[in-house]
């Protein structure tokens, strides 16, 4: 009876936990509503990899995201998304041994896939200290439950440059082979991200740079599917500034194999942030500071009960840029415990090509 009682107060609070998590208007920002006694980002971080892929338990928050976009034999396109979070309880120092239902580490994943008339999404959670979520650096795995990204580089590689990745829903699931093309892309200022002009920051990286092959599964079957991914890593112990409500935040591969990430941090009280890098067909990596990048919504959809800025205009006049992106499926809305707006774009103007589009906070 009382180890029963134990259990029932361990899942209550860990309920308790995700409902506080989904109450913010900020979304995944939201959860780290209190840095303190947690390790905050500083300027000029020096990343050091594979140890820097794992997990950094003295941070509050992370996560390891990948989209990819997809197209069938058929010329049909698909889009996924695969999350792995981590938040924090409490500090956690090196030397932390809790174990168990002690940890203070929560876990959740999200998962979707989207085509031009469906879109599939799904959630789990998991408590680190158990063994049912977690990740490890060398060899690279993260996973939770039976969701998995797993590394699988040779000799010489760095630890994410080819990465097996594998998730389900109710009426979904995929399994994808990713094999990256270029290096990995530092973000902000050499990997220190600023997210206002107030100093919230993350440590951030990506690897856009992915080839992607494999198999989606429909109610109507597998689909064999190609294509490219882009893959997020950040982490932080800050919350963005009280006004921020939320971002929109695009991954874009060019059909010229340019690379572009932007995103709009708004700001209930003053201009909003938008930070940018890009990545040239050449290779060369540009950080893009706030102003440099317009982001601006030319069309709204009515989305689960909301208007949601669903079609975009991004001009970066400096670099001869002026692009519109359409949603592959504008009702591309994550019904999840923090929900969101997360599907494939299509990009046309003086660039073609083609990403995806986050936006969070449209509650």
């Amino acid at each position: 009876m009382i180890a029963k009682g134990m259990v029932h107060l361990c899942v209550w609070g860990l309920l308790a936990v995700f409902a506080a998590f989904s109450a913010s208007a900020q979304g995944f920002a939201g959860m780290a509503s209190d840095a303190e006694g947690f390790s905050l980002p500083r300027p000029n971080p020096e990343f050091s990899f594979p140890e820097d892929h794992g997990p950094h338990p003295d941070f509050r928050i992370e996560w390891w995201y990948v989209t990819a976009n997809l197209t069938a034999e058929d010329g049909r396109s698909y889009g996924i998304q695969w999350t792995l979070f981590r938040s924090a309880t409490r500090p956690e120092a090196p030397a932390d041994t809790a174990k168990g239902w002690a940890s203070p580490q929560i876990w959740f994943g999200h998962a979707g896939l989207t085509n031009a008339d469906q879109h599939f999404t799904a959630q789990t959670f998991a408590r680190g200290g158990i063994g049912q979520a977690g990740a490890t650096a060398a060899p690279f795995a993260a996973w939770i439950n039976d969701w998995a990204m797993t590394g699988r580089a040779g000799p010489g590689q760095d630890a994410l440059d080819r990465l097996d990745l594998s998730a389900h829903g109710a009426d979904f699931s995929y399994a994808l082979k990713l094999e990256a093309q270029g290096p990995i892309l530092r973000q902000g200022l050499d990997g220190y991200s600023v997210k206002s002009p107030r100093g919230q920051a993350s440590y951030y990286y990506s690897q856009p740079h992915y080839d992607v092959q494999g198999t989606v599964h429909l109610p109507g079957g597998p689909v064999v599917v190609t294509g490219q991914a882009w893959l997020d890593r950040e982490w932080s112990s800050q919350p963005l500034a009280p006004s921020q409500t939320g971002w929109d935040w695009f991954s874009l591969h060019l059909a010229d194999g340019a690379k572009l990430m932007v995103y709009r941090l708004r700001d209930a009280d003053g201009p909003d942030f938008i930070p940018a890098s890009f990545v040239g067909p050449d290779g060369a990596a540009r950080y893009l500071p706030d102003g440099d990048v317009e982001l601006t919504p030319i069309k709204t959809t009515r989305v689960a009960g909301r208007d949601v800025p669903t079609h975009w205009r991004v001009i970066w006049a400096d670099g001869g840029l002026d692009i519109e992106t359409e949603p592959v499926n504008t009702q591309a809305w994550m019904d999840l415990n923090v929900p969101y707006w997360e599907g494939p774009v299509r990009v046309t103007g003086t660039h073609q090509g083609q990403g995806y589009l986050e936006m969070t906070g449209y509650e």
